[in-house]
């Protein structure tokens, strides 16, 4: 299956019944006599039940880590932009936000996390249960200041007070990083090689696996037996680099060798690759033979650009034009930046990406790879006028204007707290022929059931026109006053009829 998640608002009913007292309350009323979602004070209160026929949004299965992912029955509620919260259908709580991005809590079953823009971060476990094995432990973090973790054992747990002292494991790719006193003294460990900064970055001794000596930027000399020699003269200027061939090379494969003498003159001269530099970075060439066949000429880069190989293709001629091929990434830039698309396949999807100055106009179009007769799903932006969502299978969405989600398509949270904020004219469609379009968030809303289903205009609470099989309906005030018709029957007046109300016992509102 193809699509795009949608946004919340869909996995609503679309053709359930309406009690529209706008600014008060809009509800929507499912053939069970429960709301199925509720809207109060225009965008700002709201509660619904992600619907099982509709898709779950694909930005909601976005986190790693064992979450909670949305699901259909989820209940989602909140007061936007201030608070949004989702249940799970046995009523867990499986998210918080409070004016995202600046808090967030996530379930993730036996554990939870919340954050504070990202600069404090709390994983941990819950209460109650047993014996901590995660090796992931409990973590705190107040960046920059302090940072913690307690494994269940001692080799995995860590403390540190930046910049007093302390450790820190798995940190921007080391395996350990710990400090006194920081830039007085530092230490780094990484693929059993540890670097001593006696102060931090400038005098620099390696051992282990590794050993060397540098007091950067003026020189530097490190050594890997057996693997690479690497040497650094007022750096970035100068360096000279010996990396020797891996295991899977033929013996007496020479070493790959790496020289530099900044502005000047670069180069990378290998048993599989030979590139050249001058006057760094504007001209020079590559020729690879292996792993992969690849030329490339450089003149005045990264404007005069020409390169063939295997599955590689790169002509530009900037900023007027660029066609490049790399990994099956089929990318085409026009006038740099007015105009880019970019095409490549993702296991079964083809996926086309077009914009215009990066956000005034951008389409994502997914197609089927194996059955490209599949209408394809796409989502389109007009900034900051519109935005335009298709599954490729019926569902469809336009709002307007649409100023969030161009910046941020793939997150489920910014959607839902902040862009029904300034969406001011929204229309959906499902594939089985139901519609509903609102204005001014609910204070207008017309909507029309599949098939011979009817149709229900709402001027907020002061005009509602039904049509339905069994009669029609025009009624003012919520049912303070009206007329309606039976089939084949005509006009009665009647008053203080306000129906369809929810069924109290299974609403949302209890």
């Amino acid at each position: 299956m193809i699509g795009f998640g949608l946004l919340a608002p869909l996995a609503a009913a679309q053709t359930a019944d309406e009690v529209n007292v706008w600014p008060f309350s809009v509800t929507q009323i499912g053939p069970s006599g429960a709301a199925e979602s509720w809207s109060g004070l225009g965008p700002f209160l709201f509660k619904y039940t992600l619907n099982p026929a509709a898709p779950v949004p694909s930005a909601a299965l976005r986190h790693a880590g064992g979450e909670q992912p949305a699901q259909p029955g989820d209940e989602v509620s909140g007061f936007r932009p201030l608070y949004v919260q989702r249940h799970l259908p046995d009523g867990t709580l499986a998210e918080v936000t409070v004016l995202y991005p600046l808090y967030y809590w996530r379930d993730y079953g036996d554990y939870y996390k919340w954050s504070i823009f990202s600069l404090i971060n709390r994983y941990n476990r819950k209460a109650g249960l047993g014996p901590d094995v995660n090796p992931e432990g409990r973590t705190l973090d107040i960046w920059p200041f302090y940072f913690s973790r307690q494994g269940p054992d001692a080799q995995s747990s860590y403390e540190g007070f930046f910049p007093i002292a302390g450790s820190i494991q798995g940190f921007l790719g080391y395996d350990r990083v710990q400090w006194v006193l920081f830039p007085l003294w530092g230490q780094s460990e990484k693929a059993n090689a540890t670097t001593t900064y006696t102060p931090w970055p400038i005098i620099r001794n390696i051992t282990g696996a590794e050993h060397g000596f540098a007091v950067w930027p003026l020189f530097g000399h490190v050594e890997r037996p057996g693997v690479f020699t690497r040497k650094y003269f007022l750096w970035p200027l100068t360096w000279n680099n010996t990396i020797q061939p891996s295991d899977d090379k033929p013996p007496g494969t020479p070493p790959k060798r790496e020289v530099g003498f900044l502005p000047f003159y670069t180069a990378e001269h290998g048993p599989d690759i030979v590139s050249e530099n001058y006057l760094w970075p504007f001209f020079g060439y590559t020729d690879r033979v292996a792993p992969y066949r690849y030329h490339e000429t450089r003149y005045f880069w990264p404007f005069l650009v020409q390169g063939r190989g295997d599955n590689l293709y790169v002509n530009r001629t900037g900023p007027f034009y660029t066609h490049s091929i790399r990994k099956g990434v089929d990318k085409t830039w026009v006038m740099w930046p007015l105009w880019r698309r970019m095409t490549w396949t993702d296991e079964d999807l083809v996926q086309t990406k077009t914009q215009f100055f990066y956000f005034l106009y951008f389409d994502a179009e997914q197609r089927s790879a194996s059955n490209p007769g599949i209408p394809p799903a796409r989502k389109t932006f007009f900034w900051p006028f519109c935005s335009i969502w298709d599954n490729g299978a019926g569902r469809r969405q336009f709002q307007a204007p649409g100023l969030f989600d161009v910046f941020f398509p793939d997150n489920e949270n910014i959607r839902e707290s902040w862009t029904p904020l300034t969406v001011l004219i929204r229309h959906s469609e499902t594939p089985d022929g139901a519609a509903r379009t609102s204005l001014l968030w609910n204070a207008v809303t017309w909507q029309r059931a599949p098939g011979e289903g009817g149709s229900q205009f709402h001027l907020g609470p002061l005009l509602e026109v039904e049509r339905k099989p069994e009669g029609r309906r025009i009624a003012l005030g919520s049912g303070l006053i009206g007329l309606k018709r039976s089939p084949g029957g005509g006009w009665h007046l009647f008053c203080m009829e306000f129906s369809r109300r929810p069924d109290k016992k299974t609403s949302l509102a209890q």
